[in-house]
């Protein structure tokens, strides 16, 4: 398993890619009746949105998942390749849907139909081989995909990987169960897991830190905290525009891991993390700015068809 130094992916990024369909209510919402909005389609899905915001910033991307075999899921596909990502995707049955309904303040609040996303199984191991990263979504550790994380984990650790994994959802945390999603993390052995405050309180997860795990916690606008073999708090630069905080954490993700793949140090990491997600909060869904676009050649693309 693995390449050379030259065909290396750097990441390889395994979850959801859905499509995004993003609310913005005018004004307060009124009950059983027409409410005035601006409604914006886009890519979306963790591990994509990951996947295509660290190409955005020259690290070489693949994204490993399932849509759906019908045109949302060929657009999808699409997009990726266009946006310079590796995409190996399965194409079976209907591609996912999530409605997110944004406030005023640029909090959102999710209606996710994950369809064929959540069925990602019987994955060829060179899909994840040769990668100096290997980025997970806790959205997979339910359902046939766990095997899938499992895997990708095995392969990573064996090539000497950087592995990670974002917690992702506290309505997830509920449906597993805050002890066992915990275990399911550790058994995975990250070197990073990635949470925010209400994930990382729910499901106890800064108890995960150790020599070999470093636990990231963000708070939105206040400090990020890191506890592994050096523990810190890292202060979040304040941010003009907040429009849509849709994709900002997984836009932190991206600058954190491409940082690392350049030799960062968690608290750099940390702080290229805050600079590229501010660049989404002016946006409808996971898109950056274009200052914060950076085009990468267009690779080739593997789909599989049916189960």
């Amino acid at each position: 398993m693995g390449g050379s130094a030259q065909d290396r992916r750097a990441l390889v990024c395994v979850g959801d890619l859905v499509e995004d369909v993003v609310v913005w209510p005018d004004g307060a919402t009124r009950y059983g009746t027409d409410n005035p909005a601006r409604i914006h389609r886009a890519r979306g899905g963790a591990a994509a949105n990951v996947a295509v915001f660290a190409s955005r910033v020259g690290t070489s991307a693949r994204f490993v998942g399932r849509v759906g075999d019908d045109p949302a899921g060929a657009a999808l596909v699409r997009e990726l390749v266009e946006a310079g990502v590796d995409a190996k995707v399965q194409r079976h049955g209907r591609t996912g849907t999530i409605v997110v309904v944004v406030d005023g303040s640029g909090e959102r609040t999710m209606y996710p139909d994950r369809a064929a996303a959540a069925q990602l199984n019987d994955v060829p191991d060179d899909w994840f081989s040769g990668a100096r990263a290997v980025h997970l979504s806790a959205y997979s550790l339910t359902g046939p995909p766990l095997s899938v994380l499992r895997r990708a984990s095995v392969i990573g650790h064996a090539e000497g990987a950087v592995l990670t994994i974002d917690a992702s959802s506290v309505a997830l945390i509920d449906a597993i169960g805050p002890a066992l999603f915990r275990d399911l993390v550790g058994a995975l052995d990250p070197t990073y897991v990635f949470a925010n405050g209400v994930e990382a309180d729910a499901a106890d997860l800064r108890a995960l830190a150790s020599e070999s795990t470093t636990v990231v916690v963000k708070h939105g606008v206040a400090a990020t905290e890191i506890h592994g073999t050096r523990s810190a708090t890292v202060p979040v630069p304040p941010a003009d525009d907040v429009r849509d905080t849709t994709g900002a954490g997984d836009a932190f993700t991206a600058g954190f891991l491409s940082a690392v793949l350049d030799g960062a140090d968690p608290v750099e990491a940390t702080e290229a993390g805050h600079t590229l997600a501010r660049q989404v909060l002016g946006n409808p869904g996971a898109t950056l700015q274009a200052s914060g676009r950076k085009r990468t050649a267009a690779p080739k693309r593997t789909e599989l068809s049916g189960d």
